[in-house]
């Protein structure tokens, strides 16, 4: 397994050199390919003229960036502009569909403080529940190191945990520290099996991928505070986490880790669902 296709969505916001710094380093580290997707949505400008144009301008502006971040890069990069004079759901659907042909899917964490009303707010929910690949979200307010060389993984035996493993096995490959972290795993005890995260991290010793395996117990912190906290202590770059939730009518039903993570994220996740 390799990662070969690498999607990023950009935009013209001052995070989004970090994210696309970030998309580049893994895909020059995996040899890969880097599509770069502008994609906005235009539905609620109609009628002024001027802010149509301003988005317009963001994409040249966002465009003239890639262009000058790419060009001493190394990687095999093209550059992909879609306009949507349609609904949030239509902008998410074609994202999607240019996600749907990628080995991974790179997003921005949404700034509550900095909305846009050309993004959907909830775009990295949705496709990380719609698209069937992985999807790793970058925070806004993160400085980047240079490469991924540290991850955190967190295993609680079920579904969606495994797929993040598994779509994590290229990068994890190429870490030099890997920690497996089980949170209060005797209240899973089954998926768990007699010692916490043992077979996961042999699964993983099989791929090459040395990793070190980890518990903790505190019922009284959630899970996803748990999981900043470790991440913080061991100066991860990089955490693989399952998504759950699911999508009922117009609302999007998270699980309290992912929804945590999501809003207070203070380093890049993969999630996979």
């Amino acid at each position: 397994m390799a990662l070969k296709d690498i999607l990023v969505h950009v935009d013209n916001t001052p995070p989004c050199k970090r994210r696309l710094e970030f998309a580049l380093a893994v895909a020059r580290q995996h040899d890969a390919h880097l599509t770069v997707l502008f994609a906005s949505n235009i539905s609620n400008l109609q009628g002024f003229g001027s802010r149509s144009e301003s988005v317009l301008k963001a994409a040249e502006e966002a465009q003239a960036r890639f262009k000058a971040l790419a060009a001493d890069s190394g990687v095999t990069v093209e550059w992909r502009q879609a306009l949507i004079p349609g609904s949030d759901q239509a902008l998410i659907q074609e994202v999607r569909t240019h996600g749907r042909h990628a080995d991974l899917v790179i997003l921005g964490q949404q700034d509550p403080e900095a909305r846009s009303d050309v993004i959907p707010p909830d775009l990295p929910e949705r496709l990380m529940l719609e698209l069937g690949r992985p999807v790793l979200v970058v925070p806004y307010a993160w400085r980047f190191s240079g490469r991924v060389g540290r991850a955190l993984v967190a295993w609680n035996g079920g579904r969606e945990a495994a797929r993040a493993i598994n779509d994590a096995l290229p990068l994890l490959q190429k870490a030099d520290w890997v920690q497996v972290l089980a949170v209060n795993p005797a209240e899973r005890d089954r998926e768990h099996g007699p010692i916490p995260c043992a077979d996961i991290c042999l699964h993983l010793a099989r791929h090459g991928v040395k990793s070190e395996s980890s518990y903790l117990v505190a019922h009284d912190i959630d899970v996803g505070n748990m999981l900043l906290s470790r991440a913080a202590d061991e100066a991860a770059d990089l955490l693989v986490m399952g998504a759950y939730g699911r999508a009922r009518f117009t609302e999007l039903v998270l699980g309290g880790a992912t929804r945590h993570l999501l809003r207070h994220m203070t380093l890049p996740v993969l999630m996979s669902h």
